[in-house]
C-alpha cells in the first residue's frame, strides 16, 4: 500500500505532552519503518518549534492554531482537513472526538477516514455546556462517517456499539515501550534536581486539569500523614483557575514536589525510582501513564472508573473515584510494598503488535468502496 496518510487531532510530535501525542510518537515511526508508509503528522504551531520537519521517517507539518481550549482542536482540525484534501491524502487518520467534527467534510470529498477514539472528553469537568455538545457531536459524526473506527479499550468498544450501533470497531490498545534508562549517575542527577531519594516518593503523572483528580490526591496525601514525598509530574496547557489553585495548594503541603512536564530519560528516571504510582482520574481512555508505571513494576493505586477497570488489575489497586479518604487509606497500605511484575498484562500493550493491527485497519479502509 503506497497511499499517503495524513494524521490530525494531535498537538504534535515529538515530546509534546499528552496521551494522544505519546500514542502518535510511538506508533507512526513504527508504521513507517515496518511497512514503508508515507505518513505526515500535522501539528499545532504553538506547541512545536518547526514548520516542516521529519521524525524517525515521519513527515511533520505544523499548521496555524489558536490557543483557546474550546476552539483549538476543531479549528486546527479544519485547517488540517483542508491541507489533507489539497495534498490528496489516501487516508486521513483522526485522533480524539474534538477533531471528529471534520469527518463529514472528509467523507464528502471521498476520503477514507480512520478514527481513533481515545476517551469521552465530554465527561471532563473543565468543559462548559457548549463544548460538551460539540464533543458529543464530534463523537456521533465520527461513528457515523468514519470508514474504520479504532477504540483503545473493551469498555469503549461496548459503549460505541450500545450508543451508535457501531459494531465493527477495531479494539487496538495503547502501548508502552520497555523502560529506557540512562546510567545510574544520570538517574542520581535527576533525583538530586528534585531533592528525591530512591523509593522514598509517590508519583502521579498528568495534565493539571479537573478530570485528572489531582486535587483529590493532594487531599488524600494530606489525610494519610505518610512521610514519603508526593511528586506531581505535569502542568496545564493553558493557565486556568483550577491549575492555579492546584499549584497553590501543592506548595502549601509539606512533601509535595512539582516537576512540570517531563519526558524521555528524565521522566523514566523519576518513574524508575518511585515507590508507588497513583492515578486519581475521573475520566480516561487507556492511560499511557499507568502503562508506563506498570513497565517500571510500580505498585499502582488507581480510581475505579470503567476505563481504568478495563486494565483488569487486582481489586485492591482501585479506590472509589473522588473519595480522598479511601485514597488516603490505600496510600497508607500501598507504600513500601515490593515491586510487581506486570508481564502478563503488558504483553497486550506492545507497540509492534499495535502497529501491525493498525496497518491492517488501513488496508481494510483502502479496500472499502
Amino acid at each position: 500500500m503506497k497511499e499517503s496518510i495524513i494524521v490530525l487531532g494531535t498537538r504534535g510530535i515529538p515530546n509534546v505532552p499528552g496521551g494522544v501525542e505519546s500514542h502518535c510518537q510511538a506508533l507512526y515511526p513504527l508504521l513507517v519503518k515496518k511497512y514503508d508508509l508515507d505518513i505526515t503528522v500535522t501539528a499545532r504551531k504553538p506547541y512545536v518549534p518547526y514548520t516542516e520537519s521529519v521524525y524517525e521517517g515521519v513527515k511533520l507539518k505544523a499548521l496555524p492554531a489558536v490557543t483557546n481550549k474550546s476552539l483549538e482542536a476543531p479549528l486546527h482540525s479544519l485547517i488540517a482537513t483542508l491541507y489533507a484534501i489539497k495534498e490528496k491524502a489516501g487516508i486521513v487518520h483522526i485522533h480524539a472526538i474534538g477533531s471528529g467534527l471534520v469527518i463529514p467534510l472528509l467523507h464528502f470529498f471521498g476520503k477514507k477516514v480512520v478514527f481513533t477514539h481515545h476517551s469521552q472528553n465530554y465527561d471532563h469537568q473543565k468543559w462548559g455546556k457548549l463544548a460538551k455538545f460539540i464533543l458529543r457531536l464530534g463523537e456521533k459524526w465520527a461513528m457515523k462517517y468514519s470508514t474504520e473506527v479504532i477504540v483503545i479499550s473493551d469498555f469503549m468498544q461496548n459503549l460505541m456499539n450500545e450508543k451508535y450501533g457501531r459494531s465493527d470497531t477495531h479494539l487496538i490498545f495503547n502501548g508502552v515501550n520497555p523502560p529506557q534508562l540512562p546510567d545510574q549517575s544520570k538517574i542520581n542527577e535527576y533525583l538530586s534536581k528534585y531533592d528525591l531519594e530512591p523509593r522514598d516518593y509517590i508519583i502521579a503523572v498528568g495534565r493539571f486539569s479537573q478530570e485528572k483528580g489531582l486535587d483529590v490526591l493532594l487531599e488524600a496525601y494530606r489525610l494519610s500523614g505518610i512521610k514519603k514525598k508526593l511528586v506531581l509530574v505535569g502542568d496545564s496547557d493553558h493557565v486556568t483557575e483550577y491549575s492555579y489553585q492546584l499549584k497553590g495548594t501543592a506548595r502549601e503541603i509539606n512533601g509535595v514536589v512539582l516537576t512540570g512536564f517531563l519526558s524521555g530519560e528524565e521522566l523514566h528516571s523519576i518513574f524508575s525510582q518511585a515507590d508507588t504510582f497513583v492515578l486519581p482520574s475521573y475520566s480516561e481512555g487507556l492511560p499511557i501513564a499507568l502503562l508506563e508505571a506498570m513497565s517500571f513494576s510500580l505498585p499502582a493505586i488507581i480510581s475505579d472508573i470503567p476505563a481504568n477497570k478495563a486494565v483488569h488489575l487486582p481489586d485492591d489497586c482501585y479506590f472509589k473515584c473522588g473519595d480522598s479518604q479511601d485514597l488516603a487509606d490505600k496510600l497508607v497500605t500501598a507504600i513500601d510494598q515490593p515491586l510487581i511484575s506486570y508481564a502478563e498484562y503488558l504483553e497486550y500493550y506492545d507497540w509492534n503488535l499495535i502497529a501491525e493491527q493498525t496497518y491492517h485497519v488501513y488496508q481494510q479502509a483502502i479496500m472499502k468502496k
